[in-house]
């Protein structure tokens, strides 16, 4: 059975659109990374990042971060 446009409500209409424009951006603007392994050393660093936040350590703020970059905040 096919619905003609003309037989939906506004919002039937905007869901349709709605999901189409969410999935023909994913499929233009998806995960480029998406399939490939992470090297070792990422790994690593991943794994003290996360072990670091559970021990309770702080990250850098990111206005110090932009004052040493040379940026305003």
């Amino acid at each position: 059975m096919s619905t003609k446009i003309t037989e939906l409500t506004v919002d039937e209409l905007k869901q349709i659109i709605a999901t189409t424009v969410e999935w023909k951006l994913s499929e233009l603007l998806g995960d480029p990374d998406e399939g490939l392994e992470l090297r070792e050393e990422i790994k690593a660093r991943l794994r003290r990042s996360l072990e670091a936040k559970r021990s309770g350590a702080k990250g850098i703020p990111a206005q110090e971060v932009a004052s040493q970059l040379g940026l305003e905040w």
